[in-house]
């Protein structure tokens, strides 16, 4: 019975059928993105994210006006390397974050 158990054994390593085939097809396929490109302001409850940010002042200003912000001033990278400033959004001034990610967070 022993090499019958080591054969019914050997082919569920060559099939792919056993515990660790399942933790493999459970995995996601691509990591996200390290910058948010398909939205505007955050849908990551963490946001906004501190980290290295790699974003110049210049850029971190005409992606908060790419996604609807107007009227931004004070923009300061602050301790957490976030970019925080102010700026206006549909009529009504919002403080504002923007983190490396791209996660943009109006308040």
């Amino acid at each position: 019975m022993r090499p019958l158990l080591s054969i019914a054994l050997a082919g569920l390593v060559v099939t792919g059928i056993g515990p660790c085939s399942a933790y493999a097809q459970s995995l996601p396929k691509d990591p996200p993105p390290a910058v948010v490109t398909d939205h505007a302001d955050s849908h990551n409850p963490a946001a906004p994210v501190p980290g290295k940010n790699s974003f110049t002042e210049s850029e971190a200003r005409d992606r908060l006006e790419h996604h609807g912000y107007s009227a931004v001033t004070n923009l300061q990278l602050d301790d957490q390397s976030i970019w925080r400033g102010t700026a206006m959004k549909d009529g009504h001034p919002v403080k504002v974050a923007l983190d490396y990610q791209g996660n943009i967070v109006g308040q």
